[in-house]
């Protein structure tokens, strides 16, 4: 499997620090917000990507943080009049609801900062020891200048960096690039104590005290957002590094940024969408397929034209797996050519596994899918696809859907609504067959509220929704 590298700018093979196993760490989400579109791509995509690792036998331990203290959490606890730990506990339920709804599965570890306080004090002690910290009235911030190869993720030179910087009026620092570790407390503020009084921790160190108390100093694989590059996870490194001395991450994945009908999303420009609103307006199961029917490092835009595709999309492939199920249930009895098929199914397999082994390309992947699902369409409309072979279709179908998370809603509502659906079906035909007519109309009056389409066919009646 190769994987770009952020860092390196190039594909890279990918090697475990340890054989078998994979430990991953993304940054997650500032919880003052419900997220928002651009939150859920790494969301989705990450989550894939690790489902991914696992089909192919790895045992993957990630670690996905919440920010649950920050200048913007205080900010909008202080507007609605309650506590900051309020504001971040429910919009951290807000973003299981949301995860849950995009079929992301929780992280091995959801760590919070605030219950890492005692870790990231440690941290900042250790960089102080090393002179690579200073406190100054209160505060703590990161000397840039004394770490060897700061901006080498985001390809700038110190001096570059330099010459964009900003101090704010209230911050002492010895040099404009230095950045905070700790940060003083203000009045009504949330805070904790430490060696530099009472405060509360930067927003890049948190990362770097969680990641290595769950993960360990130096980790596979750290992902996140385009727009993390710089400056937080450029911070990470720093930090992380030049308390460690060893390498932070082996590789950096970054995904591409989200527009909006071709224009940044912003709050100003009246094109702020958030997750919930999108979900209410298209559907959960149909931004999982947006997100991953574009290569993850490509710039991705998001419009009702993108959706609508999208959720066609999903429509055909749940199609698909419809007919491949009622072939496998009630299609002829037969014999096939199982080493034959067995030859031609891998040929699709292999194809799949090659595309998402080429920089995680679920673009070309999904196409594979979808070549599959013609084949099997084509056999399915002839009527010579056997039982034992729609079987098989299927089985590949739902290996390779699976591991990127399609279709979650559809399988796991497809049981339930089966057996009513069934259970009618059965009861129309027993009316039928007791020429009571009126009842028979009455039950497919039913299902047709239900939103089911009844299909006779030569081998019984087919149904799927509207």
């Amino acid at each position: 499997m190769k994987l770009y590298n952020s860092m390196t700018m190039q594909k890279e093979e990918f090697v475990p620090l340890v054989e078998g196993k994979v430990t991953m760490y993304a940054c997650g989400p500032t919880v003052y917000d419900y997220i928002h579109i651009g939150n859920a791509r790494p969301i989705i995509v990450f989550d894939a990507l690790r489902r991914y690792f696992e089909y192919r036998g790895y045992e993957v331990t990630f670690v996905q943080n919440f920010t649950d203290i920050d200048d913007k959490i205080i900010r909008r606890a202080n507007e609605l009049g309650i506590s900051s730990r309020e504001l971040a506990e429910k919009f951290i339920e807000e973003y299981f609801v949301d995860a849950k709804g995009l079929g992301v599965r929780e992280a091995t570890v959801h760590p919070r900062a605030t219950e890492n306080i005692p870790q990231i004090i440690e941290l900042i002690q250790t960089l102080m020891d090393k002179g690579l910290a200073y406190e100054s009235g209160g505060d703590v911030y990161f000397r840039t200048e004394r770490y060897d190869g700061y901006g080498k993720l985001s390809h700038q030179s110190l001096d570059d960096l330099l010459a964009g910087a900003r101090v704010d009026v209230n911050e002492i620092k010895e040099n404009p690039m230095n950045f905070a570790l700790w940060k003083k407390a203000k009045p009504g503020e949330p805070s904790w104590p430490s060696p530099w009084g009472e405060g509360r921790p930067g927003w890049h160190i948190e990362c770097s005290a969680m990641s290595s108390r769950y993960l360990g100093k130096t980790i596979d694989i750290h992902c996140g957002g385009q727009d993390l590059t710089f400056p937080h996870h450029e911070n990470e490194i720093a930090q992380s590094e030049g308390a460690s001395g060893q390498t932070f991450v082996r590789y950096w994945l970054h995904n591409g940024y989200i527009n909006v009908d071709n224009r940044k999303m912003s709050k100003s420009l009246g094109n702020f969408f958030t997750v919930r609103d999108a979900a209410a307006a298209y559907g959960y199961e149909n931004i999982r397929m947006f997100m991953l029917m574009s290569h993850y490092r490509s710039p991705l835009n998001y419009s009702g034209e993108a959706l609508t595709h999208a959720k066609n999309a999903l429509e055909r492939l749940k199609q698909a797996r419809k007919n491949l199920l009622f072939v496998k249930e009630n299609g002829r009895e037969g014999e096939i050519d199982e080493a034959g098929l067995d030859k031609k199914l891998e040929v699709y397999r292999s194809r799949y596994i090659e595309a998402m082994d080429d920089d995680f390309n679920t673009a070309d992947a999904i196409s594979v899918i979808f070549e599959l699902v013609r084949e099997a369409n084509t056999l399915v409309s002839s009527g010579t696809m056997a039982r034992r072979e729609a079987e098989r279709y299927l089985s590949l179908f739902d290996e390779l859907t699976g591991v990127l998370g399609l279709l979650y809603a559809e399988k796991d509502a497809d049981t339930e609504l089966a057996e009513e659906v069934e259970a009618l079906i059965a009861a129309r035909q027993a009316a039928r067959k007791a020429k009571n007519w009126a009842e028979a109309d009455r039950i497919r009056d039913k299902l047709k509220e239900m939103g089911i389409i009844l299909e006779d066919t030569p081998q019984g009646v087919r149904w799927r929704r509207a």
